[in-house]
């Protein structure tokens, strides 16, 4: 053979080599001809004549001249028929494109942005989703079961319970009390209506209690509605009644002026703030504002399938006595449903 298996070229057949006077021989010469012949054979030609029958060890690696992307497993500056195996780091100065399955045993690194054309599975540890991050669900009324959707990771619960309605005004006739409002409930989070305060002709009036909530990671009381201690003469309070209290989502209903048949603010729908009051006169007395409703959040990490919920409802404005008005309604609660895929 021409190469002695480390990749030297040896020039070995009988009558090699010549010395000086050795005479002119066909069978030499033929057998030296026929192993140029073997190692020329052997070697790889640059135009691609040849196919290389074993492994070739590269020791400072492959440098190729071409400068086009590949844009199919038939294009580019290296194509195989079979696998690649990288032993070390590999690095992509461009775009990579995969059209098979791609399986990481390792951990992925990514610096940038990746996106997908097709969903991640699951099972594979994706969400199914190509795109969305987050959805979000509302229940502004009512009560019912909230159904987890597929893929969803973790939810963040806030919810809102039903502000207190602001009592009645009037001299006579016996103005009606403030009407708390409704309690919210998510599963066990909970978030308090207040509680209703008494009508205008007690005199000294408070206002609404607020409301607490309990359960979640924030827990938050709501804001009590206005009280006026010193209302204990008409004419102290002749123009304005007083402005409901807040929740943590604000909405307190505005207090409403002076006299017959006018109606105190609502508090704002789906907020939980508390109904503004009505004025008086010089013969009656005004009103109180509602108090607001408790505030709950929680972020449920690994959500159960389903939960029980129930909004609450803002409670009624206070009916009005002689030459008074009416206690604005409380806002309605809310429930909002923040749901996580990644």
């Amino acid at each position: 053979m021409s190469y002695n298996g480390s990749g030297t070229f040896n020039i070995n057949s009988t009558g090699q080599p010549v010395v000086t006077g050795t005479a002119i021989s066909s069978t030499v010469f033929n057998a030296f001809t026929a192993d140029i012949g073997t190692g020329l054979s052997t070697a790889l030609t640059k135009d691609g004549q040849t196919v290389a029958t074993a492994r070739i060890p590269f020791a400072a690696g492959i440098n190729s001249s071409l400068v086009t992307d590949a844009t199919s497993t038939t294009t580019g500056s290296i194509i195989t028929a079979g696998g690649v195996g990288i032993a070390k780091a590999l690095f992509v100065g461009t775009t990579a494109n995969i059209a098979g399955a791609t399986t990481l045993s390792s951990t992925l690194g990514v610096t940038g942005a990746v996106t997908l054309s097709t969903a991640l599975p699951v099972a594979s540890g994706g969400t199914g989703l190509t795109s969305i991050a987050h959805t979000v669900q509302v229940f502004t009324s009512g009560s019912g079961t909230y159904t987890t959707p597929a893929n969803v990771k973790a939810i963040w619960v806030r919810a809102v319970g039903g502000g207190v309605g602001a009592g009645g005004s009037g001299s006579a006739g016996s103005p009606a009390n403030e009407t708390g409002g409704g309690s919210t409930t998510f599963s066990t989070l909970t978030a308090n209506a207040g509680a209703g305060g008494p009508n205008s002709l007690t005199g000294g009036f408070t206002g609404g209690t607020a409301g607490g909530a309990s359960g979640g990671d924030i827990n938050q009381t709501g804001n009590p509605g206005t009280s006026a201690p010193g209302n204990t003469s008409p004419p102290l309070f002749q123009n304005f009644g007083c402005n409901g209290g807040a929740s943590v989502l604000g909405g307190g209903g505005i207090a409403a002026s002076n006299g017959a048949g006018g109606t105190g603010g609502a508090g704002t729908a789906n907020s939980g703030g508390g109904g503004g009051g009505v004025g008086g006169n010089s013969v009656t007395y005004a009103s109180a504002g509602g108090g607001g409703a408790g505030y709950v959040e929680k972020l449920i990490a690994a959500p159960a399938a389903t939960y029980a919920y129930a909004v609450g409802a803002g409670g009624a404005g206070g009916a009005s006595g002689t030459g008074g008005g009416t206690g604005g309604a409380g806002g309605s609660g809310v429930i909002i449903v923040t749901e996580y895929y990644v």
